[in-house]
């Protein structure tokens, strides 16, 4: 069998209705369609499997490395969890107007009605015009009575807590939270392998076809969690050369390095893959003395195998792992 190298993946482009064009413009994604909202950077969603882009895997698929190599490309932790299964989806995300007011369910919900994960997320704010906002959360004190209210008189908006954004605001989204990407935001979100979204409230807009778009209101009702919480936007740290937790949640861990120079990343304690996300800047990763490139926009999937690396150059890097 081949040894395993750092891998990256072919993006995988949907089409959104409120797109704008910065996929393209800022981080350089490769699509000549129009309306590109959203980049799967590493997934594992059926039918929307991620490809390897180059190396000597280039052209296999994530979940037939998986079934080749197990928890050598994954860990042991990962592969006992979810065996064949990638559990973490990437994305970048560009919104040139809002998003559609939404709700993900929890696992077990998910499972009982779609047989899937839930979605537990967060997002990583790479560039926002300056009025930018996101929607995460109720106000507090608001009730399932409340909601209904507001939505069969179209005033949820009332309802909900808005939050004005700036490059490197992160914000953690559990399932049953409610919430929307506001018009000028380009984001990172990181997420469960899952493509279950009930979307509550879309404005009143009209698609490409001139219908509007299917809501999910009936579903959403046992989904949403009417608790107004707080937390949702993280604080962290910003120390140079090395790990800053971000979100450390039962789904998924992530820390922000920022790199000057250089600097070593050890995993030997790690029992799980480990994916890089470059949000600002282009680094080179040193790997058994062989060189990659991870640029602006790009991501890199470390398999479990790999238990040091060296990053060189100036950069911000999300780090993800399980």
């Amino acid at each position: 069998m081949k040894k395993l190298e750092p891998l990256k993946f072919n993006p995988i482009f949907a089409y959104r209705i409120w797109a704008g064009d910065q996929l393209k413009t800022v981080l350089q994604k490769p699509y000549s369609e129009s309306k590109i909202g959203e980049s799967w950077e590493l997934s594992g969603v059926k039918n929307q499997v991620s490809i390897v882009s180059e190396g000597c895997f280039k052209g296999e698929r994530l979940d037939e490395l998986i079934r080749s190599y197990g928890a050598d490309l994954v860990g042991e932790s990962v592969y006992n969890d979810f065996g064949n299964e990638f559990p973490i989806l990437i994305k970048f995300i560009d919104a040139a107007q809002d998003l559609s007011i939404q709700v993900h369910p929890g696992d077990e919900l998910a499972k009982t009605r779609h047989n899937s994960l839930g979605k537990t997320e967060m997002w990583y704010v790479i560039s926002s015009e300056d009025d930018a906002r996101l929607i995460v959360g109720f106000k507090e004190g608001v009730t399932k009575e409340h909601y209904q209210k507001a939505l069969k008189e179209e005033c949820l908006e009332s309802l909900l807590q808005y939050h004005h954004i700036k490059e490197g605001d992160t914000f953690f989204i559990p399932t049953g939270t409610i919430h929307a990407i506001g018009a000028g935001t380009l984001l990172a979100e990181i997420q469960q392998t899952s493509d279950v979204t009930y979307r509550v409230y879309d404005f009143n807009r009209i698609d490409k076809d001139g219908n509007k778009r299917e809501l999910h209101t009936d579903l959403a009702l046992e989904a949403l969690n009417y608790n107004g919480v707080d937390g949702f936007k993280q604080s962290y740290t910003t120390d140079e050369n090395q790990p800053n937790t971000l979100v450390h949640c039962p789904y998924f861990k992530t820390n922000f390095i920022p790199l000057k120079g250089s600097c070593e990343l050890n995993f030997s304690d790690r029992s799980s893959f480990t994916i890089l996300l470059s949000v600002k800047g282009a680094v080179e990763i040193e790997v058994n003395k062989k060189m990659y490139v991870l640029n602006f926009g790009e991501t890199i999937l470390i398999p479990a195998q790999i238990e040091q690396l060296t990053l060189k150059g100036t950069a911000h890097l999300i780090e993800v792992f399980y």
